[in-house]
């Protein structure tokens, strides 16, 4: 264990998911605020990656914050934000009609998009509350019309304080069921967003780790992008799920906790 941590934190850039690793809906997890004190006072590069689409960096601050946490805004990138770049760099201008909420619709606003409910280019779908019959036929028929289906990311659930929440992959099924169309998914485990996110930290890939709870997103993205990973089994992934993968993280810890 001591070898495994040393290890971990030799690394000069972390890129960490949120949910199941620093919280759980709005409770925080064991050992994440001395941890992210330890990032700040050696120096560690740091970045928040998830896959959740529903806040923008400000809203994500401000949650942090709310859980005793000060996290600048430019320490978050999210899959509203990677998928808003990619359309931004497939079509620029285009429109979009959207499933989702103000993180998704506020990255498509700020490249330039612009909302369309007849005949878009895209349909979005994100992580969302506001989730409804009317919604998904007008998605449906946009669709069959030859607007090109999106999803944020392909997770079929996240932890919440209660239990599991459906995600954007769950959500975007009907959509794909009734249109015979697969939506493409930007977020993890598509390695465009883990190169993104080492980019902005600015270091080479072997400086990096991947923090992450699940193996068909952060473990595998990690891989697929040549940077180790680290499995905490605070989230989703539990121990006895590992062997069902046909890969396997570089390390698994409890959580956060046991880096602290």
């Amino acid at each position: 264990m001591e070898q495994i941590v040393h290890n971990i934190k030799g690394k000069a850039g972390f890129i960490i998911d949120m949910d199941g690793v620093i919280y759980h809906g709005n409770k925080l997890l064991p050992g994440v605020v001395e941890f992210l004190s330890w990032l700040e006072k050696s120096g560690k590069k740091y970045l928040f990656l998830t896959n959740s689409s529903e806040r923008t960096p400000k809203e994500l601050h401000e949650k942090m914050e709310r859980l005793g946490i000060n996290v600048e805004e430019d320490h978050f990138y999210t899959s509203a934000l990677a998928t808003a770049g990619f359309l931004s760099s497939q079509k620029p201008n285009g429109s979009v009609y959207i499933i989702g909420d103000a993180g998704l619709i506020h990255a498509l606003y700020s490249v330039g998009y612009s909302i369309n409910n007849v005949n878009p280019d895209y349909v979005v779908v994100g992580d969302t509350h506001q989730y409804n019959f009317e919604n998904i036929q007008t998605a449906v028929n946009l669709v069959l019309k030859g607007a090109r289906l999106i999803g944020t990311n392909s997770d079929v659930s996240g932890p919440v304080e209660n239990g599991i929440a459906p995600s954007t992959k769950a959500l975007i099924a009907p959509i794909e069921l009734a249109t015979g169309k697969k939506a493409y998914f930007v977020g993890k485990p598509n390695p465009l967003m883990m190169r993104i996110a080492r980019r902005m930290l600015g270091l080479r890939t072997e400086e990096v780790i991947v923090i992450g709870d699940r193996m068909d997103t952060d473990v595998r993205c990690g891989l697929e992008s040549e940077i180790d990973t680290l499995l905490v089994l605070s989230g989703i992934t539990k121990r006895e799920d590992i062997d069902k993968y046909p890969y396997r993280p570089q390390y698994v810890l409890n959580g956060i906790i046991d880096l602290v």
